[in-house]
């Protein structure tokens, strides 16, 4: 998925406006970010194959370190102990961690079956929602708008910029998720880790000014 982690960092800033939007979708997006880098890196491998979308062409059969159940895990304690050390706010980390962990649930609906457990174990699942283009804007994208109208409603743009910088990236998103998922593969594999990395940093540095530009509403 990608909406459908974005969609849980807007609903952890609507569970707790405590959290800022960035800090959850940071959270939500953590594992993505760590499989760009473990790509770069060597550590992990993917496949492009032809075909039009994301179910048809992304073969992910390395990606344990980052991917598995497992290290889900452990990435999202260690994220949630991060931020409890420097908050010491248990509720937030508590939101956090399930945030982290929601990834591997999440792509194991979307994925076909390459979602891991643990490194090692080579069994593999995944629902395979990617396969239907229908299904996944009705599923992904159904969560996507309702956590987009959850978060509307209970933040409020401070000026214009909270309004424009706000819908204008949400559209952006949402074609981008489009092409994803009904879209041809990366022109350049080699490279495509990299444009990745730098595409999720952005998203979370544009959620990090909107938690400055859109605090939550009074009452």
């Amino acid at each position: 998925m990608f909406v459908g982690h974005l969609a849980v960092g807007l609903v952890a800033k609507r569970i707790e406006p405590k959290l800022s939007l960035g800090t959850g979708v940071l959270a939500a997006m953590l594992v993505d970010l760590l499989w760009a880098i473990f790509l770069i890196a060597g550590i992990e491998h993917v496949r492009f194959k032809t075909g039009m979308g994301a179910g048809n062409y992304f073969d992910a059969y390395d990606i344990a370190m980052s991917h598995s159940l497992l290290m889900g895990a452990v990435w999202a304690a260690l994220f949630a102990a991060a931020y409890f050390l420097r908050r010491h706010y248990p509720r937030g980390a508590w939101i956090l961690f399930a945030a982290v962990l929601s990834h591997w649930f999440l792509d194991f609906v979307s994925h076909g079956p390459d979602m891991p457990l643990a490194p090692g174990v080579h069994r593999y699942f995944g629902l395979g929602l990617w396969n239907s283009i229908p299904a996944t804007l009705i599923v992904e994208g159904g969560f996507w708008v309702v956590a987009i109208v959850l978060y509307v409603r209970a933040m409020r743009p401070k000026n214009r910029a909270g309004v424009y910088a706000f819908w204008s990236v949400v559209v952006l998103l949402t074609l981008a998720w489009y092409n994803n998922i009904a879209g041809p593969p990366p022109r350049n594999p080699h490279t495509a880790p990299i444009v990745s990395l730098i595409f999720f940093s952005l998203v979370v540095a544009w959620a990090y000014w909107m938690n400055r530009l859109r605090p939550a509403r009074a009452g």
